[in-house]
């Protein structure tokens, strides 16, 4: 039986899905549970930072790790507080050094992600100064394990769809899963976590039902993990990023099926695919055109 993970989604929460009724295509009525977003907006000791549309739980590791993804707060800062107030949609963030990202909140590029919509001009800072572990490796027979289990979980994506979902795993196992409306954010609140718990990246495997793109490998990189994995597909510059941070890229990992366009070299092959069971249709992602053999 696979252990309990240290962080996993709570279908039943209430706060995270509502029932409505509808009619399908038959004309039929019919009740379904959909996703709650809400607007959760970030403060920085006393400044406004960002508004995020978000499911709305994990508040306190979503506004950290969207600090640490855009460089607002560096490893070796000492959050002194964080605090959320559910009413009024705020989680305030506190340091204990004086912070002001003026000429930062100047510069926003949009994005190729969903719901968090906006990244700052200098997110590449320190990209090209950051060393992945060398040692790591990922086996194949870890790869497909980390699938099966992640497809088993209970998740608001089973429940309601509507939404993205990450895992931070060692070897074969997940140890945080998180979701949310948008990949990015899904993200970040890992990165929280690692944060406040002090978690290193090192000996970690990431896992993402998102697109590959560039800033997720640059958010990868930045948390100092060596393997990113995928159901779905890639960029060109997501590639060419992972390939000069030495990141092991793989998508399109559905069933026995996979594809490695960076950092192929951490693979060790000990699993014959043939071998590898098909993955239950209904795990199936909706955006997904590929199809389990």
């Amino acid at each position: 039986m696979t252990a309990p993970l240290l962080v996993q989604p709570d279908p039943s929460d209430p706060r995270l899905t509502r029932r409505v009724t509808g009619l399908d295509h038959t004309g039929q009525e019919i009740e379904t549970s959909v996703t709650v977003e809400r607007p959760l907006t970030l403060y920085l000791n006393g400044q406004e930072i960002v508004t995020m549309m978000t499911i709305g739980d994990r508040p306190e590791d979503l506004a950290v790790g969207y600090l640490l993804n855009q460089g607002m707060l560096r490893p070796q800062d000492t959050v002194t507080a964080v605090d959320h107030d559910e009413d009024l949609g705020v989680v305030v963030v506190r340091t204990d050094t004086r912070t002001d990202f003026e000429q930062k909140l100047r510069k926003k590029t949009l994005t190729s992600g969903c719901a968090q919509g906006t990244a700052f001009g200098d997110l590449m800072e320190g990209f090209a100064n950051v060393t992945l572990a060398p040692d790591a490796v990922l086996r194949t027979s870890w790869l497909y394990g980390l699938l099966r289990t992640i497809n088993t979980l209970p998740t608001l994506y089973l429940e309601a769809g509507a939404i993205h979902g990450c895992a931070l795993a060692r070897a074969d196992a997940p140890l945080v899963y998180m979701e949310d409306v948008g990949r990015h954010n899904a993200v970040d609140k890992i990165a929280g976590w690692m944060f406040r718990e002090g978690v290193s990246g090192a000996d970690k495997i990431f896992y993402t039902t998102g697109r590959l793109t560039s800033e997720m490998v640059i958010k990868s990189v930045r948390m100092g993990i060596p393997i990113l994995l995928s159901r779905s597909g890639f960029t060109a510059w997501a590639v060419d990023l992972a390939r000069e941070a030495n990141l092991t890229l793989i998508g399109r990992c559905k069933g026995k099926r996979f594809v490695a366009l960076a950092g192929q070299s951490r693979i060790v092959f000990d699993t014959d695919p043939d071998q590898v069971p098909p993955e239950d249709a209904r795990h199936w992602r909706r955006n997904s055109r590929e199809t389990a053999e």
